[in-house]
């Protein structure tokens, strides 16, 4: 049977969340609250597979022409299978007709965003005055994308990469 990608329901968290703590143990994503999970179901896809989730990404708003892609991953039996490629274009499609002319992504995976044109970046590339009303944000993505050290520490040592829609 061929893979699905579709809008995550509340039913899928559970599976999103096994998924996520796989790569956070290895220390290849980060861990989110399983609360956070439900309130962020709108911004995820899930990659579907003979009914059973093996794979996940979210698209977050940051700013009228930004977003932020966050919690790419799939499945480690069925990785290499096109499916992450999958996920990521329906992240773009609903990045596009959202009107968002940017997205930001802060990964390991640096060789897998820039096949979809993503390349690395240095400090924010927004204007001041919207650097200044981000700073209001309680995102931690937000703090992220804003490389607020101080708020957010990259302790994990990944990479910030923006592509141009």
């Amino acid at each position: 049977m061929s893979v699905t990608i579709r809008p995550a329901k509340t039913s899928d968290i559970k599976a999103i969340r096994a998924i996520i703590d796989t790569y956070s143990l290895q220390r290849r994503l980060l861990s989110k609250e399983t609360v956070m999970l439900y309130e962020d179901v709108q911004e995820f896809f899930v990659a579907e597979k003979d009914n059973k989730v093996i794979g996940c990404g979210a698209l977050h708003v940051l700013w009228e022409d930004l977003g932020e892609v966050r919690t790419v991953a799939v499945v480690e039996e069925f990785r290499g299978q096109n499916i992450g490629h999958q996920i990521m274009s329906a992240i773009i499609d609903r990045a596009q007709s959202l009107g968002l002319k940017r997205l930001f992504c802060l990964t390991f995976e640096t060789g897998f965003f820039g096949k979809h044109g993503f390349t690395e970046i240095h400090g924010a590339p927004v204007e001041p005055e919207v650097y200044q009303q981000l700073l209001r944000s309680y995102d931690e993505g937000i703090a992220e994308f804003l490389d607020l050290e101080s708020v957010k520490p990259n302790t994990l040592g990944n990479t910030r990469m923006l592509k141009i829609l």
